[in-house]
């Protein structure tokens, strides 16, 4: 059994960070990790990437890889290690390649 479950994200998602939108997604994916609650995967290419700064913070997970963090900046400033890509999927995770999540504790994803 698999512990990475991926599907397509129902509707339109977006991200904010303190109020400003930074994407927007209408082909978003939702991640399913074991017990966990689900995580809305941006396309990067529906990202704003002048907003992301590469973190020296690494991202390991046996489940979807290894990747990278990034701090990203806000009109109230930096908030930092926010966002994550998994730069070297595992086979169950290829689907996140070029994909971007964000801590929803940090910043804001939702669906409008």
């Amino acid at each position: 059994m698999t512990n990475v479950r991926i599907y397509p994200a129902q509707g339109k998602w977006v991200v904010r960070a303190n109020g400003a939108v930074i994407g927007e997604s209408t082909t978003a994916l939702e991640v399913i990790q074991r017990e966990l609650p689900f995580v809305i995967y941006f396309p990067r290419a529906d990202i704003a990437s002048v907003v992301l700064d590469q973190s020296d913070r690494p991202l390991f997970c046996d489940d979807r890889g290894e990747g990278i963090h990034y701090h990203v900046s806000s009109p109230e400033g930096l908030i930092e290690n926010a966002g994550h890509e998994v730069t070297k999927p595992t086979p169950e995770a290829e689907a996140l390649r070029d994909h971007i999540a964000f801590d929803a504790g940090k910043v804001t994803v939702e669906r409008v």
